[in-house]
């Protein structure tokens, strides 16, 4: 029996056959990096691979490192094994990898989602015969509005509480949500403003994607300058200093979790809005269907209960594996660059 193409071991996602990594958790030699979240590019390996546009992105937050840098669908072939970058859709530049050997293909979605949020690259799905998928929002209960209708309710809130004299802060985080919610807020309403980390990163998306014009809040903005207005700002800004300046100010977050029931009064929060930039449950069925694979690995989510279901209902060939990767929580719990005063 031939060992599979690709395993999964105490680093990452591993092509023995390439010695090539995925999205791997701890240094390696070389590594394809999905996308520019930071529980898939890490720091420390030796040479990065991934697409020219998330080039940007990872080098301002690891740094100085070895990158080269493809194109969607390029094939690049490293020790007889065949390589190409497919958009996901999740953010702005991210990838799925495909992978083929001897006639042998898997996919690796990284995150992803389906719908076309009119800033990154639209997803496509990848013909394979192993898919390795995420399933952070695996679960019957997660079926997503259109974005149509969340950004109508979003600028229609704004509306409102520019109407009473406050200022609208939303949360979302600084790569990937934070630029969707730019691309999609009414600039008519009013000035968007937004926290130094969202600023920073935003800046450096600016070089390969059209986004409106915004300013940052630092220690000089006041109150009065604010009121009416949009404060775009990542999770980690709540509840600190920074966030006295707004007042009077109400609260949103615009999130997957915002759907279960209880999560914004746990996090302190007036309104929730759901918005994900992961595939719902409906998504992954789609997806999964359209590749026309046999076999189905899950890795970060609700993996056993959407492995079972892809087995007992389906008929799927699914099993389920331990990665380090954290879907929309880790984005939300991840330290953010920069701050609101700088």
């Amino acid at each position: 029996m031939k060992p599979p193409l690709l395993v999964f071991n105490d680093k990452g996602i591993y092509c023995q056959q390439a010695d090539v990594y995925i999205d791997a958790w701890r240094p390696v030699d070389k590594c394809i990096i999905t996308h520019g979240h930071a529980d898939h590019s890490r720091w420390g390996h030796k040479q990065y691979i991934t697409h020219h546009n998330n080039i940007p992105i990872i080098k301002h937050r690891l740094g100085d490192i070895s990158v080269s840098g493809k194109n969607w669908n390029e094939t690049f072939t490293i020790n007889g094994v065949t390589f190409s970058l497919h958009p996901a859709g999740h953010i702005v530049a991210s990838s799925q990898v495909r992978v083929e050997y001897k006639g042998e293909v898997w996919v690796f979605t990284g995150d992803f989602k389906t719908e076309n949020d009119g800033l990154a690259e639209p997803f496509e799905p990848v013909p394979c015969h192993t898919f390795i998928t995420e399933c952070t929002f695996g679960l019957p209960a997660f079926k997503w509005e259109p974005q149509a209708s969340v950004f109508n309710a979003i600028n229609t809130w704004w509306a409102q509480n520019q109407s009473e004299g406050k200022t609208s802060v939303l949360f979302g985080y600084s790569l990937g949500k934070a630029q969707r919610l730019l691309k999609h807020l009414d600039p008519s309403l009013g000035t968007i403003y937004t926290h130094g980390a969202i600023e920073n990163m935003t800046a450096v998306l600016r070089e390969n994607y059209h986004l409106p014009e915004t300013v940052r809040v630092t220690r000089e903005t006041t109150s009065n300058e604010l009121k009416g207005n949009m404060v775009v700002a990542p999770p980690s800004a709540h509840g600190g200093t920074w966030i006295r300046k707004m007042t009077p100010f109400v609260t949103a977050s615009a999130s997957g979790w915002m759907a279960f029931r209880g999560a914004r009064r746990r996090r302190a929060i007036d309104r929730g809005f759901v918005l994900s930039d992961h595939a719902d449950w409906d998504g992954l069925l789609e997806t999964i269907e359209a590749t026309g694979c046999e076999k189905v690995i899950t890795t970060h989510g609700y993996t056993d209960i959407f492995s079972r279901y892809l087995r007992e209902e389906l008929g799927y060939d699914a099993r389920t594996e331990k990665t380090q990767y954290e879907g929309e929580q880790g984005e939300l719990n991840e330290k953010e660059e920069g701050n609101g005063s700088d």
